[in-house]
């Protein structure tokens, strides 16, 4: 799985305080956590509480943050199961009943020191980086920490080797709705690197709504990497006759890869969709927010 954004061409910063990029599609997700100023460092075990303050005039708010066991949502047709004790993985996303994310080979180490090592398997998000650094590790922090639950849905991850903060809140209805925002949390500008990273069931002949190749050969492995800017959704379809849209703001997260793998690396079957950020430049205590949506067709 190699890098779907290399941080080239990144966009204007953005100055301290300012919330970039949320729009009309992000309405009041975030109205937990903008503009905030929190007194809590990132978490470090389970069962670890926070509070936080809002900045400027406002009356104080506390927001109580806790890390705990495996969570379900479930509405309508969906139903998700998380894991925010393990990097906040989406490890069940189910639709009318029916498993649609790879759900691995059985390796589940978060302390390995490569990605897959790890077990690529379910929804991760990848911050702040994809490839491995020589202070960063392969695919980022994000999938190696615990995650914060600040409310139903809505949770947070802080990174321990750069100053980042990222909150993802689910929201269902008749479509699934994920809503982000990253924040700057340290003293000096930053790039905001995210990737999107479901991996969903790989099927030979299914339906993939992209110029890919029409079938892989047992065994075999790809990622095909879009122009930048040039699709905003992707059509996935399953034999059982599921089929679903993953949408995005095509201007906020630009760049988008699509990773295939039909039984290499160990014997994984799974397709990724991976819109991704254009890594812009945030000044410290500045945001970026986006969103990603899921559509049963």
């Amino acid at each position: 799985m190699t890098k779907t954004c290399d941080g080239e061409g990144a966009g204007a910063v953005v100055g301290a305080g300012a919330v970039v990029g949320v729009g009309e599609e992000l309405g009041d997700a975030f109205a937990v956590g903008v503009g905030l100023a929190v007194g809590c460092t990132a978490a470090t075990g389970v069962g670890l509480g926070c509070a936080a303050v809002r900045a400027g005039p406002q009356a104080a708010t506390a927001i109580t943050a806790s890390i705990g066991k495996a969570m379900r949502l479930a509405s309508g047709r969906w139903e998700f199961h998380v894991r925010p004790e393990r990097g906040g993985r989406i490890t069940s996303l189910r639709l009318d009943g029916e498993e649609l994310l790879d759900q691995g080979i059985g390796v589940d180490q978060p302390t390995a020191k490569s990605f897959v090592e790890g077990g690529a398997w379910g929804w991760d998000e990848i911050v702040p980086n994809l490839e491995p650094t020589d202070e960063l590790p392969d695919h980022g922090e994000a999938w190696r920490l615990p995650w914060e639950v600040l409310d139903e849905g809505l949770m947070r991850c802080r990174g321990r080797l750069v100053p980042w903060e990222l909150q993802r809140r689910i929201e269902l209805d008749d479509a699934v709705k994920v809503a982000y925002q990253y924040r700057n949390v340290g003293r000096s500008t930053q790039l905001a690197y995210w990737c999107a990273h479901p991996l969903f069931r790989y099927e030979s002949g299914m339906e993939i709504g992209a110029e890919v190749p029409s079938a892989l050969g047992e065994g075999a492995s790809t990622k095909v990497f879009l122009p930048a800017g040039s699709v905003d959704h992707i059509v996935l379809g399953w034999s059982s006759g599921k089929r679903i849209a993953v949408s995005w703001d095509a201007s906020l997260t630009p760049d988008v890869a699509i990773w295939m793998c039909n039984g290499d690396i160990g014997g994984y079957r799974q397709i990724a969709v991976e819109p991704a950020t254009a890594s812009p430049v945030l000044e410290a205590g500045a945001s970026f927010a986006w969103w990603l949506r899921i559509t049963p067709l």
